[in-house]
């Protein structure tokens, strides 16, 4: 006894720890809750007293009867007489009391359950309403801090934890602690209480028996305990597990082009699969252990029931301690207790996975971040003159702690001075950059902003006053207008357009139908490259900020818009200190001061002229730049001090790279690059239209359960076993309601051998199905969590690659963003086990329950089992009623947390810039809103639950009343033997346990219907393009012929712009084709036209004279590799990578060190420890642009693709090794049909045809000279910069 209760306290003590965050209200809304859970618990065992006693006056009767079957007996004063008036003894001398009026006996009893019956409606609503609802504000409440705690997080700590994880994390660990704290609790104190009262109950009976069961019963709590903590353990080593497939298929999901572009798409499947195996294996352990203890808990209750029948018959017949009903009683009492505390373990397993999760959440809840960025510590300077000081400096990235970056660095950055970095990739710049914004503190030495350590200042003040444009900028999916305001709090209309009037960027926002409340689309999507960049610029200077950070801020800018954003960069420049990094010297020139970068030291310093004498680093990059110009060095640098304007476009030299490590999802920004032409519309109605097509996806008939087991098939075998076990598991209960009406008979038996035969004979009975139980409730968990975990594992894998086979368009539309994919794959078709598995155990289990209860029954007394069969469809009832009420909302929870979901997912991923904005807040209050509807909805449903659970608790006391009271008048009036009244009742009453057993499963199985119908509407849609190898045709010798005729074309999400309109232009094999054009002119889009991530709407793409449309998908893809400007990699090693150029085969080491060497890129992999074995971290953050770069052109050329794609493959590179890259791209183009997009016009001065673009028309195309001599677009071009109208 000490021992279970100890058991219970300590688990209740675990508990515990998970009701941190309630407050004081929430603590009595659960202090009540428990007091009616522990009232609730208590009326089942005070039924067992007024059973005791009905079963007292039941055998009296029979004795009674029996007795006055001989004729020569009569009743007088309530006691057995002959008939001349002498009393009737019994061999052990005693009397027989008679004139039971069995009926009025039984209607008092009927009232006494009707009385209980009510009481447990009115505690068990408020038992459930209460806990839940505290649960819902508890839940509502950590998800808050939860996500308010990551938000000020270091972007450290960034660095080491994936988005992926942590977006697993918010939506699925909270959950499980939700189940750990709401109903489960209520019902777990029910139970102890139970299994408290239903001792209680037994000792009052009759102490001995009670101490002899008791005495097993530490078996039953030890094998509790141990199975919660086993539970513990395996769930969370699944949940680790998961979390890797998780990041692999957020990952891949992020980078779709890429994939789809090197049809890598069966190899990831299989990189996600083999991380699901981990996971699936653990689940099956878990499964095995909880078979193995459940089996374990049944036998003992079986053993104990044939001990304590034994010796309490001994009782009752020898010693005559007890009475019948007291032995019912005291053994039910006992029962009770027992059975309630192996049920409480199911709880205990809730509040274990409960607990795994909740400890990973309020770790991340109790780390204090290193830097606080809500802290509101730190002084504020009333006057910021802005002079910036690094004094040796040393420092390297949490994730990589062995690579140095920063060695001893120090510079000064004097205020209102323009302080340009130049120097090659990887050597510290934009690292100086996120530390002068507080993103890291140095592990050594300290910035200072006018002589105070920045770590001694406010940081939210401190990055108030910094404006910062990056090469890469990341918008939010939401208007302009609001994207401008994220500079800063309170901005008003009139600030905006003066911020987006000074980037340059107010005519294009008016050319727009609905000029500042466009939207951008996720990440910026819906815009050009230069369009983002205005907008980036607008939000920093509206910040009106102190000190203004340039991280290659034109970089990503094509000629014209480049000569317009620098005008506004140089506006903005104005008395305020800026740090401008790039590596192109038409930025750099007109600074005051430039700072030579190289291995994270300063090599020099001093204004352009002065480092041209010194002939550094400087020197080297300017040198580099200028080579192969027909001027002399001297006369450029002269022409540079006589006319800055001019020599830009000689010196164009577009380049950029990617703050080092930033983890921006900046995929989003290639997606549709160039999409957006000078003329731009959105229809208001198309966005309603768009937000109606949302209403109506998310009404989901649930899917055919049959559906749902053909791909449960191959398991046929597992499911056969589980489902023998099933049965023979629910045919326990029924045998047993026949064994017990046996013992209760075989107290009326006059001759005392028979009945201690009989009685013998029982409790063997009981001892076998003890043993048959063990068996097979192991074979039934065991067989079902194999073949469950086997179908999830499936079930993944088939939705990972029904996502992989969508079309390109697919995948922009905002339903399907990456973070949304990732989570139904993580919850859908985990839920989908809910219909297979266990829960086929559960419906076997309860099938042959209550067959052979109803067999049992009907034999032995139809009439009875007519009246108690009436009241099973209310016990049924009341379980499918919960059910019903449950899928409803789970339908909708799920959806009203999606939107959270994306709001979180959008801000992780874009963490750096709104830490750069410091605008945290705005998403943590953004967030919270979001949650307001979801835990409204949790609020409703706690009362709902509460009404159906408490109706289905109380009908059994109903049944009870009323099937008794026909019963007394069945053996009154009709001569039934009084065992069969127990019999009957027994038997259907436990099929009815097994019913609502069943029924209480409904919500699990309800869930998997849905999450699969939604798995199953990914299966069944069919891609617009195929990528079946069968389909399409294929030929030999593919040459690399390309015609556009007459293509037309609209991206999918944004149906009325339209991107191309009638694009003309061919290339013969071997020829190099350029594409030059402003922003969003539709040269990008005709790249993605080629490798059909779309179809043009009008006209065709013909190669080697073969229509796009009619070929073979992975064929096509096959024979073209393309290298990007925003190079994607995968985070893997470097050789994996470049392995990925050429999925259909397995491609040597030898191949890729030849294709590296091609790639420029073999010496620098060298230089790494771990060669090519180097990670390169999340979406290559390890990287610098350069590297990156080469390692995508590795990537190519491994491919050995007959044609060649160049996306502004060197804009991202500074001149070393751009030069480098040049040079690899020259060469790898030799026999390749090649298109090359630039925008940059020294590269392409040598393709066969420059084809001159505008909105989405070619208006003429020929040779560098042909086009030259034309002196029309392209001439303007090359010689003034001017807009190609």
């Amino acid at each position: 006894m000490d021992l279970i209760l100890d058991f219970s306290l300590t688990s209740l003590f675990l508990i515990s720890v998970q009701f941190r965050f309630a407050t004081w209200k929430e603590v009595l809304m659960m202090v009540v809750g428990s007091v009616c859970s522990l009232v609730h618990g208590a009326a089942s065992p005070l039924m067992l007293l007024v059973y005791g006693m009905m079963t007292n006056t039941f055998v009296g009767y029979e004795l009674e009867v029996q007795e006055l079957a001989n004729p020569n007996k009569t009743c007088i004063n309530n006691t057995i007489t002959w008939l001349d008036g002498t009393v009737v003894e019994r061999p052990d001398n005693s009397t027989t009391y008679c004139g039971v009026d069995i009926e009025a006996e039984m209607t008092k009893f009927a009232i006494y359950y009707i009385g209980i019956g009510a009481g447990v409606l009115i505690l068990s609503y408020f038992q459930i309403a209460l806990w839940v609802s505290a649960a819902a504000r508890q839940i509502q409440r950590i998800r808050k801090m939860y996500f308010r705690k990551i938000m000020c997080m270091e972007i450290g700590w960034f660095d080491c934890n994936s988005v992926g994880e942590l977006n697993t994390r918010i939506s699925d660990d909270i959950n499980k602690i939700n189940n750990a704290i709401a109903d489960q609790v209520s019902i777990f104190i029910e139970r102890i209480s139970t299994f408290i009262f239903g001792f209680m109950v037994g000792f009052i009976g009759g102490w001995k028996l009670t101490l002899v069961v008791i005495a097993v019963s530490p078996l039953i709590g030890l094998a509790a305990g141990l199975m919660a903590m086993a539970v513990a353990r395996l769930t969370g080593h699944e949940l680790t597990a998961y979390a890797k497939a998780g990041s692999v298929a957020d990952e891949v999901l992020s980078s779709m082009r890429t994939v789809a572009a090197f049809g890598g798409e069966h190899k990831e499947t299989e990189r996600y699969d083999r991380n699901l195996v981990e996971a699936q294996a653990w689940g099956i352990k878990k499964g095995a252990v909880i078979g193995v203890f459940q089996g374990y808990l049944w036998c003992i209750i079986f053993l104990c029931y044939a001990l304590a029948f034994w010796y309490g018959s001994k009782l009752v017949i020898e010693t005559k301690e007890l009475t019948p009903g007291g032995l019912v009683q005291v053994f039910f009492g006992v029962l009770m207790g027992a059975v309630n505390l192996g049920q409480a373990s199911p709880c205990l397993e809730a509040f274990a996975s409960g607990r795994a999760a909740a400890k990973s959440i309020f770790d991340t809840i109790d780390r204090e971040p290193e830097i606080d960025c809500f802290s509101e510590e730190g002084h504020v300077l009333d006057k910021v003159k802005g002079d910036i000081e690094f004094h040796s400096v040393h420092f390297n990235y949490p994730s990589r702690p062995e690579v140095k970056i920063l060695d001893d660095l120090n510079v000064v950055v004097k205020a209102g001075e323009t302080t340009a970095f130049v120097g090659p990739s990887g050597s510290g710049k934009s690292t100086t950059i996120q530390l002068i914004q507080r993103f890291y503190d140095p592990k050594e030495g300290m910035v200072t902003v006018d002589g105070h350590d920045i770590r001694s200042l406010n940081i939210q003040w401190l990055r108030s006053l910094i404006g910062i444009v990056e090469q890469e900028p990341v918008l939010f999916a939401t208007t302009i207008a609001e994207n401008i305001r994220y500079g800063r709090a309170g901005v008003t209309m009139e600030e905006v357009i003066e911020a987006a009037k000074q980037a340059n960027a107010y005519n294009f926002i008016m050319d727009l139908p609905q000029k500042f409340d466009t939207l951008v689309g996720e990440g910026g999507g819906q815009m050009s490259g230069g369009q983002k960049q205005r907008i980036a610029i607008a939000r920093a200077l509206v910040r009106n900020p102190r000190i203004l950070l340039l991280d290659m801020a034109t970089s990503a800018l094509d000629n014209e818009s480049e000569a317009v954003v620098q005008e506004a960069l140089d506006k903005a420049r104005q008395g305020r200190t800026t740090i401008s990094i790039a590596h192109r010297l038409s930025t750099v020139h007109n600074a005051d001061v430039i700072v030579g970068f190289e291995h994270g030291r300063t090599v020099e310093r001093g204004t352009h002229r002065q480092l041209l004498d010194r002939k550094g680093v400087h020197f080297t990059l300017v040198t580099l730049q200028n080579q192969g110009k027909d001027t002399d060095i001297l006369e450029v640098i002269g022409n540079l001090y006589e006319s800055p304007k001019c020599s830009v476009f000689k010196l164009k030299h577009l380049s950029y790279r990617r703050s080092l490590r930033q983890r921006s999802h900046s995929q989003m920004s290639n997606n549709i690059p160039d999409a957006i032409s000078g003329k731009f519309k959105i229809h208001s109605d198309h966005l309603e239209t768009e937000e109606f097509d949302r209403k109506d996806e998310e009404v989901i008939e649930p899917a055919p359960v049959a559906r749902i087991l053909k791909y449960n098939c191959p398991e046929w075998p597992y499911m056969l076993l589980g489902s023998l076990g099933a049965a023979i598991n629910g045919s326990v209960n029924p045998i047993y309601a026949l064994l017990f009406s046996e013992i209760l008979g075989t107290f009326s038996i006059q001759d005392l051998d028979e009945q201690r035969r009989q009685i013998n004979g029982i409790c063997i009975l009981f001892v076998s199905i003890g043993v048959l139980s063990f068996f097979s409730q192991f074979l039934q968990g065991y067989s079902f969590a194999k073949s469950g975990e086997l179908l999830t594992r499936r079930l993944r894998k088939v939705g990972f690659q029904a996502m992989l086979k969508q079309e390109i368009g697919w995948f922009d539309n905002p339903i399907n963003s990456p973070g949304a994919l990732t989570t139904r794959l993580a919850t859908d078709a985990s839920m989908v086990q809910g219909a297979t598995g266990s829960q086929i155990g559960m419906i076997v289990n309860s099938l042959t329950n209550i067959g052979a209860s109803f067999i049992i029954a009907y034999y032995f007394s139809w009439k009875l089992s007519l009246v108690v069969t009436c009241f099973l469809p209310l016990i049924g009832l009341s379980g499918v009623f919960q059910a019903k009420m449950l899928t409803g909302f789970a339908n909708e929870d799920k959806n009203a947390l999606e939107a959270a979901g994306q709001v979180s997912s959008e801000a992780l991923s874009n963490i750096r810039t709104i830490a750069g904005l410091a605008k945290e807040k705005h998403f943590v209050s953004q967030y919270e809103e979001k949650l307001q509807a979801p835990y409204k909805r949790a609020k409703q449903k706690a009362h709902v639950y509460g009404i159906c659970f408490a109706f289905a608790q109380c009908v059994i006391f109903m049944a009870f009343a009323a099937s008794f009271r026909y019963g007394g008048y069945l053996v009154s009036n009709e001569g039934l033997p009084y065992m069969m009244v127990f019999r009957v009742i027994s038997a259907l009453v436990t099929s009815a346990t097994a019913l609502g057993r069943a029924s209480s499963f409904t919500p699990d199985y309800a869930k998997a219907k849905i999450a699969a119908a939604q798995l199953f509407k990914l299966l069944d849609r069919v891609p617009k393009i195929s990528l079946s190898k069968t389909e399409g045709h294929s030929w030999d010798d593919f040459k690399g012929r390309i015609e556009f005729k007459g293509c037309r074309f609209t991206y999918p999400s944004r149906p009325d712009i339209q991107v191309l309109r009638g694009l003309e232009v061919s290339v013969h094999p071997g020829q190099t084709l350029a594409f030059v054009g402003s922003s969003g002119c539709g040269k990008s889009t005709s790249v993605q036209l080629l490798e059909r991530f779309y179809d043009p709407d009008e006209g065709q793409v013909l190669i080697d004279g073969h229509p796009s449309a009619s070929i073979s998908v992975p064929f096509l893809r096959s024979h073209i590799g393309i290298v990007s400007q925003e190079p994607v990699l995968f985070d893997c090693s470097i050789a994996e990578n470049i392995q990925y150029g050429d999925n259909s085969r397995t491609v040597s080491m030898e191949e890729i060190i030849e294709a590296a060497k091609k790639a420029y890129l073999h010496d620098f992999v060298m230089t790494l420890p771990d060669k090519y074995e180097t990670q390169v971290g999340a979406q290559g953050s390890q990287l610098s642009r350069g590297q990156k770069q080469r390692i995508a052109i590795a990537r190519a050329i491994v491919r050995n693709p007959k044609i060649l794609l160049l996306d502004e493959a060197t804009s991202a590179l500074d001149t070393e090794s751009e030069k480098v890259v040049q040079a690899a791209l020259d060469e790898a183009r030799q026999g390749r049909t090649c298109i090359v997009i630039a925008h940059r016009l020294s590269t392409i001065q040598t393709a066969d045809i420059i084809a001159v673009m505008s909105q989405g028309v070619v208006i003429e195309k020929g040779t560098h000279e042909e086009l030259m001599a034309r002196k029309a677009a392209y001439y303007k071009l090359v010689t003034t910069g001017a807009p190609i109208s």
